[in-house]
């Protein structure tokens, strides 16, 4: 992000986003199933718009038609992407979000979707361009994700934009989060599963913080890790 609030014009998508579209509903969301019914899904969302239809740029014709069973707030029902997107926009947090993807981590997803939950202001993969959307439940249409191919290319946007690089991870010498005050200009960094942060990407982080445990485990799954580091951001600067 440059100082001016916006991306670079030059930044290229990690992924392409499929634009689909999201009003008051016509619901038919209800309390969880039988387990009897084994993999049946209850239905969520709203049905089709009755006619007439609100006379509304911002509604999707072909979700009014069919209705909207997407993962939305009940306020975009039936708006459409861009419209979605131009409502989140005057509230999208400085703060931003790298993810290593060297081995396809399923994980990647899951930080995207809690990136959303956030309003983040972007993501970056860096590593392999492809990466496992899975996890994300269609939420990186509403987030700018941006595919870095190499470290030096993430370190590079993060200097020239003026955000301090936090590593999300426990080597030696990282700080407590819960007593580190984060920048706003923050560009917080996680690794992957198995192995975390590269030891490259790991130097050019400005510090590291670490998530306290008091467990037998040695580490925690990073997407919870990414969803803790993200909400411990929010408590400092929404």
């Amino acid at each position: 992000m440059r100082r001016d609030g916006k991306v670079g014009v030059t930044d290229e998508p990690a992924e392409a986003s499929n634009p689909a579209g999201s009003f008051e509903p016509a619901q038919l969301s209800g309390p969880p199933e039988d387990p009897s019914l084994g993999n049946a899904r209850r239905d969520v969302g709203v049905g089709p718009h009755p006619r007439p239809w609100p006379d509304d740029p911002r509604l999707d014709p072909a979700l009014l038609e069919s209705g909207d069973r997407r993962n939305v707030i009940d306020k975009y029902r039936y708006w459409s992407v861009e419209a979605i997107r131009a409502d989140l926009a005057p509230s999208r947090a400085a703060l931003q979000i790298a993810i290593e993807n060297l081995a396809h981590d399923l994980n990647i997803g899951s930080i995207v979707r809690t990136g959303n939950a956030f309003n983040v202001s972007g993501v970056h993969v860096v590593g392999r361009k492809r990466w496992n959307r899975k996890g994300a439940l269609v939420t990186d249409r509403y987030v700018d994700v941006f595919h870095r191919p190499e470290v030096r290319d993430v370190v590079e946007w993060a200097r020239a934009n003026d955000y301090a690089m936090v590593a999300v991870d426990n080597p030696p010498g990282s700080a407590a989060l819960e007593e580190t005050r984060l920048p706003e200009r923050c560009l917080l960094v996680f690794g992957q599963e198995s192995s975390g942060i590269s030891p490259e990407l790991l130097a050019a982080c400005d510090f590291a913080v670490r998530i306290e445990q008091y467990g037998s485990t040695r580490s925690m799954n990073v997407a919870a890790a990414a969803a803790i580091a993200m909400h411990w951001w929010s408590v400092q600067h929404r």
